[in-house]
């Protein structure tokens, strides 16, 4: 498997990375000569990145529960269940001030600065977050989905998915037309398909099968595809 240094992470872990980095730089800056801009701008940069990731993440749950409620609204609730509630819009606060794009690139380029200073030491490193330790990337293009399907809310089936180290899942299914069709992206495990069901009486075979993605790309191998009888 490729190693990869501490530039290689997932969103989350780069936030947690840039906003440690960043603090740390207060007290190295006169020995590794670094400027006020410098420290600024990094500083700068974790808090705006930090919004950004926050809101993409408030934005996919509320995009999930919209969904979910616009079904519902539609197709009803099975009977006995308690009316749906209204989502409310994710409220992610006063935007930061805003920094020039490229915030990692800036970030590694002081970070290359400061190990190739004479009076760098591997304990300033530790602390700055820049020394390590090496993250282990999966075998991407190896990497395969294990997924399984359960039937879920009122009978729809639900995808149950492991993230481990990608950043979401792609989810085809095949209502029995032999075609697959795109049905979505998830970032969150699991995921319950909200397709209205057959007819009142009917039984359909609903197929699916998923695959990885990572830093925007689809990679690795494609799910065994599982199939699930839905009712009506």
């Amino acid at each position: 498997m490729a190693k990869q240094s501490f530039e290689s992470k997932s969103d989350q872990d780069k936030v947690f990375w840039l906003n440690n980095f960043s603090v740390k730089l207060v007290k190295y800056a006169a020995k590794y000569a670094l400027t006020a801009d410098d420290v600024k701008d990094m500083i700068a940069s974790a808090a705006y990145f930090q919004y950004w990731v926050n809101y993409l993440t408030q934005t996919v749950d509320y995009s999930k529960k919209v969904t979910t409620y616009k079904n519902q609204v539609r197709s009803g609730v099975p009977a006995g269940a308690a009316a749906p509630v209204q989502p409310s819009a994710p409220d992610p606060g006063d935007i930061p001030v805003t920094v020039a794009p490229g915030a990692f690139k800036r970030a590694f380029s002081l970070a290359q600065r400061i190990k190739k200073n004479k009076d760098y030491t591997t304990g300033d490193g530790d602390d700055l977050g820049i020394e390590g330790p090496v993250v282990i990337l999966p075998d991407l293009p190896n990497v395969k989905p294990v997924i399984k399907i359960i039937t879920g809310n009122g009978g729809h089936p639900t995808i149950l998915w492991t993230k481990g180290k990608m950043d979401g899942i792609d989810i085809y299914v095949d209502r029995g037309t032999g075609m697959w069709a795109l049905l979505t992206t998830d970032n969150f495990p699991d995921f319950t398909d909200e397709t209205p069901l057959p007819a009142p009486g009917q039984i359909a075979n609903w197929k699916y099968r998923c695959i990885y993605r990572y830093n925007d790309k689809v990679v690795g191998q494609w799910s065994d595809d599982a199939t699930i009888a839905v009712k009506g």
